[in-house]
């Protein structure tokens, strides 16, 4: 394969649907703690930081279950399906 080739990437059906339910619980964990979730999410999937998410609920150890680029997918695909 060259430098100019494009590559798949493919998520599980298994992992879309994981990665829905760590986002809405991590979301959900924020929110009840008074943090703007969108940020502190967003922190967290751009800086690798896990001190963007809060202890609270397990919110830290769950969202770090899956790595940022399937939490990253996630945020895309569904932006783009609702969008397109």
């Amino acid at each position: 394969m060259t430098n100019n080739e494009t590559m798949m990437f493919k998520l599980g059906k298994d992992k879309e649907n994981k990665a829905r339910d760590i986002l809405v619980a991590v979301y959900a964990a924020l929110k009840e703690k008074g943090y703007n979730p969108i940020n502190q999410i967003i922190g967290y999937i751009l800086s690798g930081d896990p001190t963007y998410i809060t202890n609270h609920n397990n919110a830290r150890s769950t969202i770090r279950k899956l790595e940022r680029d399937e939490l990253l997918e996630e945020l895309v695909k569904f932006y783009l399906e609702k969008n397109s």
